[in-house]
């Protein structure tokens, strides 16, 4: 059974079959959701979930959700970050300086400061399991409003997270990488996700693809 999970993410469809899944494999876990529009997001979870504050644009707020959920548990061994990438279809006037500051706060530097905090950890102990999860699903038709910020975000979450598979952090503690492009499979992405982390450190390193043309590593 795993122990000590953290789930950190955007509020979405594969957030909630990411803690569904933990449900079923931990005795009890935590998690932390990115704030929907600068306010907490209220998530309809399993019993055994642990719901922690996050401020991702505060470096405080990450070291205190991991104290916290090693305090509410036990010392956090496994860590999931999940992004969904926002979509925002709208013209570019049609943002506001406070709604791109929010975007970067919630989708760059948030998961920054997180495995800032996460990686002095792991390094420290010697020991730890950090999985970046990234749907790189496209939403939408031709015919609508381009999507101006969330393939941005995809692309800064996936090149964050190679920087970190290709980092010193990956000889201390199991770094992976997890992609999918599959409408609707979130659930099975999910449970994807959780067999690849109990099969363990082999699958250290690698980007892991789930997708209808078959199940990889890459």
């Amino acid at each position: 059974m795993i122990k000590g999970l953290l789930i950190a993410g955007n509020p979405s469809l594969l957030f909630s079959a990411l803690c569904t899944e933990a449900a079923k494999r931990t005795e009890k876990y935590a998690a932390a959701c990115i704030p929907r529009g600068g306010e907490a997001t209220l998530l309809d979870t399993p019993a055994k979930q642990i719901n922690l504050d996050w401020n991702p644009a505060n470096p405080i707020s990450a070291r205190t959700i991991i104290l916290s959920a090693a305090n509410k548990m036990e010392p956090v061994d496994k860590v999931i970050l999940a992004c969904v990438p926002p979509v925002y279809r709208r013209t570019v006037e049609g943002f506001s300086p406070a709604e791109l500051d929010r975007f970067t706060d919630n989708n760059i530097k948030g998961w920054f400061f997180l495995v800032r905090e996460l990686a002095a950890l792991f390094t420290a102990r010697g020991f730890g399991s950090l999985s970046f999860v990234l749907s790189e699903v496209q939403a939408g038709s031709r015919d609508e409003t381009p999507d101006l910020l969330g393939p941005s975000a995809a692309a800064a979450f996936r090149s964050f997270a190679q920087g970190v598979l290709n980092s010193s952090l990956n000889e201390s503690c199991d770094v992976m990488g997890f992609s999918s492009s599959e409408p609707g499979e979130e659930t099975a992405f999910a449970a994807y996700v959780f067999k690849i982390l109990e099969e363990g450190r082999r699958n250290s390193g690698k980007w892991h693809r789930h997708g209808k043309f078959g199940i990889f590593g890459r």
